[in-house]
């Protein structure tokens, strides 16, 4: 069993993930914190010294491990899925759970992360705002196209997102 959270960030895949690993006593991978932990710097630090393209690269190796994975929940970064060939791989080999939000949600927990500016470099020269709603715009109905369940985070504690997520997971026999 493999579930792979996916969505924009800031709306609860790596908080979630950690707490229905626990509740599924499977392993948690977290793409981000996996491609830190291969480059041996930020996030932020490989964006600045070598680009994006550079930790897209690093991106598809580590979802091509974690996917090859048996068991265990996935925390996919926000733009993950963006890319053909890493969506087939997830898809492939799990269960694909979107969690989403609305801007201001999204904003909010952004700005409230004490990790933001290392994690999460800034993807375009727009504020935040305009940058969130961009991307969003692009990214929901690949979201929508490939999850095979939603969960909308709005207002919800981690708890309630898990317990909705464990439901879904039981009615479908996936666990």
């Amino acid at each position: 069993m493999k579930i792979v959270l996916i969505g924009y960030r800031g709306t609860g895949k790596s908080s979630v993930g950690k707490r229905l690993a626990r509740k599924l006593k499977a392993p948690f991978y977290d793409t981000d914190d996996l491609i830190e932990a291969s480059a041996g710097r930020s996030i932020g630090d490989i964006v600045s010294e070598e680009g994006w393209a550079c930790f897209r690269r690093l991106e598809k190796e580590i979802i091509q491990e974690v996917a090859s994975r048996k068991k265990g929940v996935v925390a996919s970064g926000g733009g993950a899925v963006m890319d053909e060939e890493n969506a087939g791989v997830l898809k492939r080999n799990g269960t694909l759970i979107w969690l989403d939000a609305n801007v201001e949600t999204i904003i909010q927990r952004i700005y409230t992360d004490s990790q933001n500016n290392k994690k999460r470099p800034p993807l375009s020269g727009n504020d935040l705002y305009k940058e969130t709603v961009d991307l969003l715009g692009k990214r929901l109905p690949v979201y929508g196209g490939l999850a095979d369940f939603s969960v909308n985070t709005d207002g919800k504690g981690v708890e309630e997102i898990v317990d909705e997520i464990y439901q879904f997971l039981k009615t479908k026999e996936k666990i």
